[in-house]
């Protein structure tokens, strides 16, 4: 997030943790014993299907149907090992069971880049969730840098146990919500599944000591969606500059529903002809670049849909895309992070939105007046036109 910093470089250099979190937790110490749980890329679209629709309700009757509560397949089929035919499975949550919440909120109190609406953020989404929702606050756990109380700091170690906490005995239709208001960088990437070459990660509060280090999508990925059983939520809002894929979901969308898919640029394929026939050998070479770019990023897209789909309903709404920043701002007198204003008062005023809608709503609440784009990923393939529920 930036407002004050938006030329700042809050690039990372990490060692290369893969994506064994839940190991690394446990060498720096971190138990859950307290325990009660989109890449720029010239892109075409592919309609996600399910098995089963969402309800019997008329397309045009003008209301929004709930997840379906059958077993949803998708993909193409494959050959088992028992050599019959087979679907990849996934089961949306209906939100009814536990319910449970992270919420980090850092301002970076006296540091460099320090910020202004986040610890805001926080505090008016968790009550907007206790107002609108029925939330208590015995369910949410809240980390924020104006504390004195240093078990309730966002330090590394706070956030990675609040991971472990909010998805600890997670079941079917549980609802989970993670919040994030703070800084986000860009940090090399190593597994190599990213489009761009770049993992995002989050900044805690004590990066710039010896205990800390910025978490990233892979690490969160692995403690907060790997363990999660099928049918269990957990919703994610990641207000943060270069959070685009912040939890390293597969599936992102477009405005219109869809899901995106990278594919090799017609335009530099045409351009790379062109300067063969004129004998450009400068051109011939940067479009030859743009080429090879585009075929590692499809390489990684795939690795991403390999590794990091899941039966799990997990579903990030993030302020931007990952080469972007998110905007720390001001609405009617308060700080607060644009993405965390706009999501919460989009769904204040119509509770009953459509993913599409969503998407649509926030885009148009902040396209005006900052430069950032929303993004929406998902664990696997949503029908966007079914009801957001938390």
């Amino acid at each position: 997030m930036s407002e004050f910093y938006e030329d700042e470089d809050w690039s990372f250099e990490t060692p290369d943790f893969g994506i064994t979190s839940l190991k690394l937790v446990n060498e720096v110490g971190i138990n859950d014993s307290d325990s009660e749980s989109g890449s720029e890329v010239d892109s075409d679209v592919e309609t996600a299907t399910a098995t089963t629709p969402a309800t019997s309700v008329p397309p045009d009757s003008g209301v929004v149907a709930r997840p379906p509560t059958a077993d949803q397949e998708f993909g193409p089929g494959f050959e088992g090992d028992d050599h019959e035919g087979h679907h990849l499975h996934f089961q949306y949550s209906q939100c009814t069971g536990k319910r449970r919440g992270l919420f980090v909120g850092i301002n970076y109190i006296g540091q460099f880049g320090q910020l202004a609406g986040c610890i805001n953020d926080v505090k008016n989404i968790t009550q907007w969730l206790i107002d609108q929702y029925g939330w208590k606050r015995e369910e949410m756990r809240i980390l924020t840098d104006d504390t004195e109380d240093p078990e309730k700091m966002p330090t590394t170690k706070n956030i990675l146990e609040g991971m472990l906490w909010l998805v600890s005995d997670a079941k079917a239709d549980d609802s989970l919500f993670f919040h994030y208001a703070g800084h986000g960088a860009p940090v090399a990437d190593h597994d190599g599944d990213e489009d761009d070459g770049f993992d995002e990660a989050i900044i805690p509060c004590d990066c710039d000591s010896f205990f800390g280090f910025p978490i990233i999508d892979d690490m969160m990925h692995s403690i907060m969606v790997e363990p999660l059983p099928a049918g269990c939520r957990l919703t994610a809002l990641m207000d943060c500059c270069h959070s685009g894929s912040a939890l390293d979901l597969p599936y992102m969308y477009t405005v219109d529903g869809q899901i995106m898919e990278p594919n090799l640029s017609e335009e530099a394929q045409m351009g790379l002809l062109a300067a063969q026939i004129h004998g450009d050998q400068a051109a011939m070479l940067e479009h030859a670049k743009q080429m090879v770019k585009q075929l590692e990023a499809k390489k990684a897209h795939e690795i991403s849909r390999k590794t990091k789909t899941s039966a799990a309903d997990v579903i990030a709404w993030s302020g931007c895309k990952d080469s972007q920043t998110s905007a720390d701002t001001s609405v009617d007198g308060e700080a607060t992070g644009a993405m965390s204003w706009a999501f919460r008062t989009a769904l204040t005023k119509n509770p009953k939105q459509s993913y599409k809608q969503l998407l649509n709503t926030v885009h148009e609440m902040l396209e005006d007046k900052y430069e950032q784009k929303p993004q929406l990923t998902s664990s696997h393939p949503i029908d966007t036109d079914i009801m957001f529920i938390i």
